[in-house]
């Protein structure tokens, strides 16, 4: 059987591995039952899910012809570099990096360089739609993380916050 669409057989094996990997991590815990779930219940469930729905896509990809072939593209490494660089901003905002002596800037400062850094991904930049997309994710950040859930974290660096 050939394949009729490349980017969708190996997006779908990559949700195979992915879902499998989760399942099988998911045994070192207790999986419990549907009655009385353990803490690897919901990881297995998750993982199998999601290598079921990569097999899904597996088999479309085997079957449904495309007109192009479904070709996989060149990288895109300008989009990788700058989300992959946001994320690691964000978490090293978040929680400081001590070793350097770098103190954690707290979460709505996170938030706007994640904002800012990944926006940078695209083919244009506005900044005032970025800013306001900062706004109303730290502001929904803060509702969900701090108010709602009363999770402990760093709102604002030492230095505004004391």
């Amino acid at each position: 059987m050939a394949i009729k669409s490349q980017a969708d057989f190996f997006s779908g094996a990559m949700f195979v591995v992915v879902g499998g990997v989760f399942a099988v991590g998911a045994t070192n815990y207790n999986v419990g039952d549907g009655a009385r779930m353990g803490p690897g219940y919901f990881p297995l469930m998750l993982g199998i899910l999601l290598a079921l729905l990569g097999a899904g896509i597996i088999f479309q990809s085997l079957v449904v012809e495309t007109t192009d072939g479904g070709k996989i593209g060149r990288w895109a490494w300008k989009p990788l570099a700058f989300v992959l660089g946001a994320n690691l901003a964000f978490g090293v905002l978040l929680g400081g990096l001590p070793s350097i002596g770098l103190p954690a800037m707290g979460l709505i400062i996170a938030i706007f360089a994640l904002t800012f850094i990944a926006s940078l991904a695209g083919t244009q930049f506005r900044f005032k739609d970025t800013l306001i997309l900062a706004i109303v994710l730290a502001a929904g950040s803060y509702v969900a993380f701090i108010l709602a859930l009363k999770l402990q974290i760093q709102v604002w660096p030492t230095f505004i916050s004391g």
